[in-house]
């Protein structure tokens, strides 16, 4: 009862436009994949790859990031940040073991198997895609571990595409499929409720006064 009071109460400060919008964009979300980024050197890519999960209604985003150290840009994401639940792991197989408890395959994105190609992609399965290194590619705990493997076809010289590119073609194609299949892949109504409030959150100047004045008044 409180959060819903809570929500009615910063849904106030809010436009109706703005209200109306987060519907529309939640209605388009899902976790029923996740991608994961494994040490990618240029952490600009990473942030592409954030904004094409936002873009493209991925809510998840898993990065494992032990070798580089380095930090989101935020002027390559775009705002994704906001709207995109990131998650850090300090290693790869802990994200593995994160990600199998939840429930998801790990899928291997490489050029260099015998992989299934995008359009023969089973999207019926909860999937964590794993994409790589832009010189390596992915590690050997992941491609050893992995339930199945990934690849874009290429008809030309070129054996791989930049991180960024392959995550947004990859991205794009199984999202569009799972909108278009009677697949239950959409956010529970507890899980909208608590983005609503979380990008409420995110959305109000002087957050934590707002919040404080709501807490008084209980």
């Amino acid at each position: 009862m409180e959060n819903s009071d809570l929500l009615t109460y910063l849904e106030g400060f809010l436009s109706e436009n703005r209200k109306q919008r987060f519907l529309d964009v939640l209605t388009n979300r899902t976790k029923h994949f996740t991608i994961a980024v494994e040490d990618v050197f240029q952490m600009h890519n990473t942030s592409a790859v954030m904004r094409s999960c936002e873009v493209f209604g991925i809510q998840e985003l898993n990065i494992v990031e032990q070798k580089f150290g380095k930090s989101i840009d935020k002027q390559i994401a775009m705002g994704a940040q906001k709207w995109v639940d990131i998650f850090e792991h300090p290693s790869s197989q802990a994200c593995i073991d994160n990600l199998r408890e939840k429930g998801y395959q790990i899928i291997a994105t490489t050029p260099h198997n015998d992989s299934c190609t995008i359009e023969n992609f089973d999207i019926s399965k909860p999937s964590a895609l794993f994409f790589g290194t832009e010189k390596e590619g992915l590690s050997d705990e992941v491609m050893q571990q992995a339930d199945g493997y990934l690849k874009i076809p290429m008809v030309g010289f070129t054996e791989s595409l930049n991180i960024s590119v392959s995550a947004a073609i990859i991205i794009q194609d199984i999202t569009n499929r799972l909108r278009n299949s009677t697949i239950d892949w959409q956010l529970s109504e507890e899980e909208i409720f608590e983005k609503r409030i979380d990008w409420a959150r995110k959305t109000i100047k002087d957050i934590k006064n707002v919040e404080a004045r709501f807490y008084e008044n209980l």
